[in-house]
């Protein structure tokens, strides 16, 4: 594999770990905006990733966006001014535990390819000096 090429990667896979942390953070910014029971609860976002074949340089492209469930849960809070007869609101089925780790996973995630393409600019940088010094 060429320098470019690792670069050429890495670089696809930083694309995907950026669209999967910006999912992350709209699930967690909406995981407590409430809904009346008679609307649908924000649709928590998960990024579909598939390969890029090597035939077309390699790496990983967004494949898509899954939306969790606009069921959400309901909550008892007959104080609020969103809330039915009964007393019950809609909240989006966001678990901030989950949404934690991906976060997390798609960060370092991020952070390696990023890594990958400074190793590869360093070592290419590297060649470049020993043609000079040739």
């Amino acid at each position: 594999m060429t320098t470019f090429g690792a670069i050429g990667i890495a670089s696809t896979g930083m694309t995907v770990h950026r669209k999967w942390l910006d999912a992350v953070s709209d699930n967690l910014a909406n995981q407590n905006t409430v809904y009346s029971t008679d609307e649908e609860a924000y649709r928590a976002k998960y990024v579909v990733a598939t390969e890029i074949g090597s035939e077309n340089g390699g790496g990983v492209q967004v494949a898509g966006i899954a939306l969790g469930s606009a069921e959400g849960r309901l909550v008892y809070e007959p104080t609020n001014p969103l809330a039915d007869e009964d007393g019950y609101v809609r909240y989006p089925d966001v678990d901030m535990a989950s949404q934690m780790t991906q976060l997390i996973i798609a960060q370092r995630g991020y952070q390696a390819n990023a890594a990958v393409v400074d190793r590869a600019r360093a070592s290419y940088e590297a060649a470049l000096q020993i043609g000079r010094n040739a």
